[in-house]
């Protein structure tokens, strides 16, 4: 990995006219997209986990949501230095710690080596996401923000939809359950980071120094857009939050209320949900910003209810459905939202807002899915995802009211 990092430092302020732009577009998509697949490898597998290491609902909800510290982490004191040292050499050291992560998995023989990988691997996204968006923002120029935003997000849908996919293949039809789809997913570490290391840098003359660098963590949001930012942030938070059930729990509800013990099942489903968001993102992705966002917020009420129900009258093809419509909720949600805040923020606040926003999307992520964990204890599975339907639906209806009011006014910057 020497060699990945001395290639790194060495492909300094590389003019971007001297790739086509495909190809200058491709290592930046990858390290979203290979290393977001870290954060739903696991999902299929949880159940295996359970079964192997006996731990409870709480803690599998906990395992899953200490994620966001890692997240929250890179973002809070590292989200900006890949703005001073360099796309490529903040890059190539995410994937190698989304590859100590996928290590600790193949090596874990407890629940406390499963709650280190999820750290390490939150970190590593939170790092890998961050600075493939900003690079990006760069190819793309001003002039080009929306196309950047699409493929961004586009990148980030498709590598966590491939994650469940391939591990529950795997672990469904191939040996070693626990280990083999870690080991494919290593090697895809290995070959992104070489093509990260290898890639032009787009920003002009990165700092070679560390001691250059400010660490100290910046976030927040003007007052003057303050009650522009509810909107995209409860609509970021909520469908966040719906994709994190799935992330989590979805297996569980397969195998306890559907009878379906199939660890291919499980990824596929996962898969169809943001399979769906991705070309949801890709082929409505001129529709405006503000329609986007609040066209996923609605969404977001079917969504829950026909989750809600399949569960309760234990119905396949209505889960089927119901991860339909909440992928392109999460499409539409996602990419809509993300716009909204680019556009509201501020030039010289811009880092700060969007920091916001991403905390939101992370809490959203995590904390919601602790509550039902809790819940499903104290009443019962379908108590507590009925509440958290309710919850769900009632954020997005008033967040859809908030920005239709403000849209309505002709209040953009």
């Amino acid at each position: 990995m020497n060699t990945l990092w001395s290639q790194a430092a060495s492909n300094r302020s590389a003019p971007r006219q001297t790739q086509p732009r495909f190809a200058a577009i491709v290592p930046a998509a990858l390290l979203i997209g290979v290393g977001f697949m870290s954060s739903t490898l696991v999902t299929p597998l949880y159940a295996l986990y359970r079964g192997k290491f006996h731990f409870s609902e709480i803690t599998l909800t906990l395992i899953y949501a200490v994620y966001v510290v890692g997240n929250l982490v890179a973002l809070l004191f590292c989200g900006r230095v890949s703005d001073r040292i360099g796309r490529v050499r903040v890059g190539v050291p995410a994937l190698i710690l989304a590859l100590c992560s996928t290590m600790l998995y193949v090596l874990s023989s407890g629940t406390v080596w499963l709650f280190a990988a999820r750290l390490v691997s939150g970190f590593a996204v939170g790092l890998s996401s961050g600075t493939g968006t900003a690079w990006l923002a760069d190819l793309h120029g001003k002039s080009g923000q929306s196309r950047a935003t699409v493929a961004a997000t586009s990148a980030n849908l498709a590598g966590a939809a491939a994650g469940p996919l391939l591990a529950g293949l795997l672990a469904q039809y191939a040996p070693a359950p626990l280990q083999l789809p870690f080991f494919v997913y290593a090697a895809m570490l290995v070959v992104t980071a070489f093509i990260v290391a290898r890639a032009c840098e787009s920003v002009e003359q990165p700092a070679i120094d560390l001691k250059d660098v400010s660490f100290a963590p910046r976030i927040g949001v003007p007052p003057g857009v303050q009650g522009k930012f509810i909107p995209p942030a409860v609509a970021g938070f909520s469908s966040f939050a719906l994709a994190g059930f799935y992330f989590a729990l979805l297996p569980g509800v397969l195998s306890r209320d559907l009878g379906n013990t199939s660890i291919a099942t499980a990824g596929a489903v996962v898969f169809e949900m943001i399979a769906i968001a991705a070309l949801v993102t890709l082929c409505f992705h001129e529709i405006k910003s503000d329609k986007a966002m609040l066209s996923g917020l609605l969404m977001l009420v079917p969504s829950v209810v026909i989750l809600v129900l399949a569960q309760a009258v234990k119905s396949m093809p209505l889960l089927l459905g119901g991860s339909a419509v909440t992928g392109a909720a999460l499409g539409l949600g996602y990419r809509g939202s993300l716009e909204v805040v680019n556009e509201l923020a501020p030039q010289d606040k811009r880092a700060a807002v969007v920091s916001a926003y991403f905390c939101a999307i992370f809490v959203g992520n995590s904390i919601p899915i602790i509550g039902i964990g809790v819940l499903s204890v104290l009443t019962s599975p379908l108590t507590a995802n009925t509440v958290f339907a309710s919850t769900i639906g009632a954020f997005a209806i008033g967040a859809a009211a908030i920005g239709l009011r403000y849209f309505k006014s002709g209040e953009r910057q």
